[in-house]
C-alpha cells in the first residue's frame, strides 16, 4: 500500500484495505524489488507518524492556513545539521511537487516580530515550499519556548529521522538555552540516563567538531561516547583538530568524515606510549619502562643492574604484596 493511501485512511479515522493477490511459493521477487521495499518502511513510519499528527490537529480543532514561506523563522534552537547534499530532501521536494503538501507544520506567532511566525516543527517541508515558491500549510498555536522544543522534539522523536549526534546536539542546545534535564528528556523521549549519555558526547566534542562531521546517519551512540572518551586525551584532540582542518575533509561525505577523526585517534592511540628512563643519581640510564595499552615493558641496558634486580626480585615481590594487600597474584 502507498503511503499516501495509508495517510489518507488515518486522516479520515478509516482504512479500506483489499486482500493482497496470493504470490506463488516458486515465484522470487527480484534482488531489486526487496531492497527498495524495506527502504520503503522508514517512510511509510514517518507518514504514518504524521497522518497522526494531522489527525490529532483536526480532532482538536486547529485551522490550518496557508502562509508565505518569508514569513516563517525556524525555531529558535535548531535540531538538524545541514549537509551540503539531501537526497531525502530533494526527494520531499520532488514528492510536494508532485502530489502538495500533505500534512501541515505548527508554528507559533513570532515573538518579537508582527505578522510572522516561528517554526516548531516541519522545518524540511518549509524549506520544499520555499524551494518551490509555494505557500506552506500550517497550524499556528500560541506556544511557550518550552512547548515549542517539546513539539519540535516529539515529532522528530516519532519519525525517528534524527542521527544520533543530531540529537546530542539538539541536547546541548537546550541545555545551553537553560532547559533543565527533565524538559530535555521529554523533548527528545528518552530517560534522564540516555539524556546524560547525549549530553557526554555533545560537551565532550566540540560544537565545530560535529558541526564539521555532520549528521553521520550510520554512526551510533557507543563510537560517539568513544570518540567523545578519547578526545579527553589533548594529544588525540589536536590530531581530530588537524584531521578536521584538513583540505579535502569537507569533501568526505558525512559518514566517511567521522571514519578518518576515528582512524586518526585510533592510530595515535597505538602509536603513542610513554617511556620513562631509570638513571643513576649520575645520569646514567640503568633501564627503560615502556608504558602500553596492553601493559608496560621493562628494558635493562646495564648488566650490573639486571643481576642487581635479580638478586632483589624476590625481596621486591613481598614488598609488592605487602602494600598491596588483597591485590595478590597467582
Amino acid at each position: 500500500m502507498k503511503g499516501r493511501d495509508i495517510l489518507k485512511s488515518m486522516v479520515s479515522g478509516t482504512e479500506q484495505s483489499k486482500p493482497e493477490p496470493s504470490t506463488s511459493a516458486t515465484h522470487q521477487k527480484p534482488a531489486g524489488a526487496v531492497r527498495a521495499m524495506n527502504l520503503s518502511l522508514g517512510r511509510l513510519n514517518s507518514e504514518a507518524a504524521a497522518a497522526k499528527e494531522l489527525r490529532d490537529a483536526i480532532a482538536a480543532g486547529d485551522r490550518v492556513v496557508e502562509l508565505d514561506p518569508s514569513q516563517i523563522e525556524t525555531s529558535f534552537i535548531p535540531d538538524r545539521i545541514p549537509l551540503e547534499t539531501d537526497p531525502d530532501f530533494d526527494g520531499l521536494v520532488a514528492s510536494i511537487a508532485e502530489t502538495g503538501q500533505k500534512v501541515p507544520i505548527l508554528v507559533r506567532p513570532h515573538p518579537t516580530r508582527e505578522k510572522h511566525y516561528q517554526a516548531a516543527y516541519g522545518h524540511r517541508r518549509l524549506r520544499a515550499a520555499a524551494a518551490l515558491g509555494r505557500p506552506v500549510r500550517a497550524i499556528v498555536k500560541a506556544l511557550t519556548d518550552e512547548e515549542v522544543i517539546l513539539s519540535q522534539g516529539q515529532e522528530n522523536s516519532s519519525r525517528v529521522d534524527l542521527s544520533f549526534i543530531e540529537r546530542a546536539l539538539f541536547a546541548r542546545r537546550m541545555q545551553d538555552h537553560g532547559f533543565d534535564r527533565e524538559t530535555i528528556s521529554r523533548a527528545l523521549s528518552v530517560d534522564k540516563p540516555e539524556a546524560s549519555r547525549l549530553l557526554q558526547v555533545a560537551e565532550g566534542i566540540s560544537t565545530e567538531m560535529i558541526l564539521a562531521v555532520g549528521p553521520a546517519p550510520k554512526v551510533g551512540r557507543p563510537r560517539w561516547l568513544a570518540l567523545a572518551d578519547r578526545l579527553k586525551d589533548p594529544a588525540l584532540n589536536r590530531r581530530a583538530d588537524r584531521e578536521m582542518r584538513a583540505a579535502d575533509f569537507a569533501n568526505s561525505e558525512t559518514n566517511l568524515r567521522f571514519e578518518r577523526l576515528w582512524k586518526v585517534t585510533g592510530e595515535a592511540r597505538k602509536k603513542e606510549k610513554a617511556t620513562e628512563t631509570v638513571r643513576t643519581r649520575k645520569g646514567n640510564p640503568l633501564a627503560t619502562i615502556e608504558h602500553g595499552g596492553r601493559g608496560s615493558k621493562i628494558t635493562v641496558t646495564s648488566n650490573e643492574f639486571a643481576a642487581f634486580l635479580s638478586a632483589k626480585m624476590p625481596e621486591l615481590v613481598s614488598a609488592f604484596e605487602r602494600e598491596n594487600a588483597g591485590a595478590s597474584n597467582s
